[in-house]
Parts: structure tokens; sequence; C-alpha cells
């Protein structure tokens, strides 16, 4: 049994999808990070970083008692080894999709993630700030764009870099962004929606948790820490 520590947050979906798409078994034990249970000291000694997703595995291949993993793209990589899906085994495969799932962790949903701030949270609008991040947002959708114009998936056949793209995605009108402008992003888009693991996993993600607008304290847990708040 793998324990998934997870919040309805485009990072956990990743993790939920993946879990679905291989079949394995989990649970969910959530993390509310509206109310800062992610600070909790329980949760930190999983997740040092002090974000969702992390899981435990209890039952590693290596045999030596229960494993955590925090970051969303080292989970991919150990549950599509775990299984011996959604990564190729040989070195030209394999690299072909981490290199889109490291573009995504380190480009796409940072940027996105920037986006969401400036444009939905941040206290006052900044147009500079949004301006910057709406065209980056957008100069990675072109790059997506391009990149299937001549294949149905990110790495030639589905896998985790598709995974770790899509719920980036999903909130793309917040964004700002108009799908009709990347006609090949929309039709991959459309295609992984249509998925049974997929649709499972938004499924579970409106059982954990109805999504509602951040109120004030909320926001001071999410966007107000600082390095003193690490001491917990």
């Amino acid at each position: 049994m793998i324990d998934l520590y997870y919040w309805t947050t485009p990072n956990g979906h990743k993790i939920t999808i993946a879990l679905e798409e291989l079949g394995l078994p989990y649970r969910i034990r959530p993390v509310n990070i509206g109310k800062g249970e992610q600070f909790e000291p329980a949760f930190l000694r999983i997740s040092p970083n002090n974000r969702i997703p992390a899981i435990v595995d209890d039952a590693p291949a290596d045999g030596q008692g229960p494993l955590s993993i925090f970051e969303s793209g080292a989970i991919l990589g150990y549950l599509a080894e775990k299984t011996g899906r959604l990564l190729p085994a040989e070195t030209r495969g394999k690299f072909e999709v981490l290199q889109w799932v490291f573009w995504q962790v380190g480009g796409l949903g940072p940027m996105a993630g920037q986006n969401h701030h400036f444009v939905q949270y941040a206290p006052e609008q900044i147009p500079y700030a949004v301006d910057r991040y709406v065209k980056e947002t957008a100069r990675l959708y072109r790059v997506m764009d391009t990149r299937l114009a001549d294949r149905p998936y990110l790495a030639g056949d589905y896998s985790i870099a598709d995974i770790a793209a899509y719920p980036w995605v999903v909130p793309h009108e917040k964004q700002r962004m108009n799908l009709d402008d990347f006609p090949n992003l929309k039709r991959w888009f459309a295609t992984i929606a249509q998925r049974p693991a997929v649709e499972r996993a938004y499924a579970l993600a409106r059982q954990v948790n109805h999504p509602r607008p951040y109120d004030a304290e909320a926001k001071k847990i999410l966007f107000g820490h600082g390095a003193d708040d690490q001491k917990r």
C-alpha cells in the first residue's frame, strides 16, 4: 500500500493520475494546505520542503522497510520504475521522457504557478508581473504545441511526461490562455482528459476538497511564510 499525502493542486493531481493509471493500491492522506497542515512536524519528516505531494511506500522493491519520497517529479519516476510502465527502460526512450518531466517541474509548473499567483491571488494587481508570467506561460504552451505537431504525446507514447504536464494545463482559462491558439496542444489535452484514470483522479479530488476561494487566513498561510516559519 502507498500512502499519498495529497491536496487538490496540479502537483497533487499528477500523482493520483499516475496511481490510477498504474493500478497501484493507495490511500489518500489529505494535507489541507489552506489550513497549514503542510507545516505539521509529522508531515515535515516526510516532505521537508513543506509541499505536497509526498508518498510513503510500505512495500518498496528493496524490502528494507517503508520508503518516503517527496517532489512530484521524483514520485512519478519512482512509480514508473516500480511498475515498469509509463517510462521506457532503454536509455534513449527513458531520457526522452525524463527531459520533458524536468521541463515541466522546472518550467511549466513554476511559471504557471506564478501566473496563478499574480493573476488571481496577489493582493494588488502588478501589471508587469501579470504580463511577464502570462507571456511566459504562453511561450511554454507554444513549446508544447510545437512538440506535439508530429506526435500524439510529448515523448511519443503516453508517459509520465504527459501526466506531469496535463494538470498544469487544466486551469488554462485562469492562466489567460486560449487553447484555440494551440491546436496540437488542444488535441493532446482533450485526448488525455478522456482517459478513465484521469477522470477517476479528478472525481477523487472533488471528494477530497470542494474548491472555493481562499480567504485571507488561507492566503496568509499559503503565501506569507518565510525561512523562520520552517522552525517547527
